[in-house]
């Protein structure tokens, strides 16, 4: 892929979150759910806390766990972060169900929960509108729940939600690319974007900011195809889109798993004329990025299971957020987007995930 030219990272940051506070307020504005303002948060990096008082041990919380089956690299991350996060506290009894993708079956694991009585629910639905009934029942026994990265359909159904961005990604995608057009130059570039299923809100709103971000610098995606997170349509459909497009500048390429499969029909058609930029923070994108075959990669944190852990263990003893004023943990939190590159590579390589 194109290799990078010097241009101040600075600058990005600052213009992503320009552009991302005005659909945040877009967002604000128009959401049906009771008024509560989303708290930005970091991504974790591990099991200290940032040395606050709420990491002294205090009474034993037991926490179920239950997720997704892990059919592909993000969804093993997070569910093996929140396992690791469980362990790195003395206070807390993790119970984790089984992985399932069928909902009927990730239903009566919470069921199970609430017979049996624990302290807090991590919940990563198959499904959030599924999902929703059963967590109403557990909220209602008392047991409170944190929903992981896929809503509800009720804001009865959680006491906390944890949230990756992905419109967020898009955005952080859609300004990268404006900067490297800028930086470079680029005069009338070709702009390709490799979805993933197309039917999912979750690439709708990717491909949402994407095209908000480069229509602030008046730019379009001029080719598109949508693969379906697996490495074999990855490299299906990339290939589809390389004879397409004779001449392409900048490849947004939604996410890193696929990506595996993206980059081999690249290798394939020894193409590399472009800048290409990947999503979700893979171990695979981090090397590449080190090695100068991939131009940067948009993180979706693998950490929310483990941020979800963290919140049940506070609330269910009763604790806030020290680094807030506000006494009780927040409803709703977002994590950043953030572009990472050659730059700050180093700064996230403790993240990644095997696809």
């Amino acid at each position: 892929m194109s290799v990078r030219t010097n241009r101040p990272y600075r600058r990005l940051l600052t213009s992503t979150v320009a552009v991302f506070a005005a659909g945040a307020f877009v967002v604000g504005c128009t959401s049906n759910e009771p008024e509560e303002e989303d708290q930005p948060a970091a991504e974790e990096t591990g099991g200290d806390g940032g040395g606050s008082g709420n990491d002294e041990p205090g009474e034993t919380v037991v926490i179920g766990f239950s997720g997704p089956e892990a059919d592909h690299g993000w969804l093993a991350a997070v569910n093996d972060s929140a396992i690791a996060e469980a362990e790195s506290y003395d206070d807390i009894e993790l119970r984790t169900a089984e992985g399932t993708n069928d909902a009927n079956l990730q239903i009566s694991q919470i069921e199970t929960f609430i017979n049996e009585g624990v302290d807090a629910i991590v919940l990563l639905p198959t499904d959030g509108a599924q999902l929703t009934e059963v967590a109403i029942r557990a909220m209602e026994a008392g047991i409170p729940v944190i929903n992981v990265d896929r809503e509800f359909s009720s804001p009865f159904a959680a006491r906390a939600t944890i949230l990756g961005d992905n419109h967020g990604m898009g955005i952080s995608a859609g300004t990268y690319a404006c900067q490297l057009i800028e930086d470079n130059d680029i005069q009338d570039p070709v702009i390709a974007e490799i979805a993933g299923i197309d039917s999912l809100p979750l690439t709708q709103d990717r491909s949402r900011g994407f095209a908000e971000a480069l229509e602030a610098c008046g730019q379009t995606v001029d080719n598109r195809v949508a693969a379906e997170f697996t490495v074999e349509s990855g490299e299906e459909q990339a290939a589809n889109l390389l004879q397409a497009a004779p001449e392409i500048d900048i490849i947004w390429n939604h996410d890193d798993d696929q990506g595996v499969g993206v980059k081999q029909a690249f290798d394939n058609a020894g193409r590399d004329e472009f800048f290409f930029i990947g999503g979700a923070g893979s171990a695979n994108a981090m090397q590449w990025i080190q090695d100068g075959e991939m131009e940067a990669t948009i993180l979706y944190p693998p950490t929310q299971a483990a941020d979800g852990i963290r919140l049940a263990r506070l609330i269910a003893q009763n604790k806030g957020m020290s680094d807030l004023v506000q006494v009780e943990v927040p409803r709703r939190i977002v994590l950043n987007a953030p572009v990472v590159n050659i730059d700050n590579v180093e700064d996230y390589l403790h993240l990644g995930f095997e696809s």
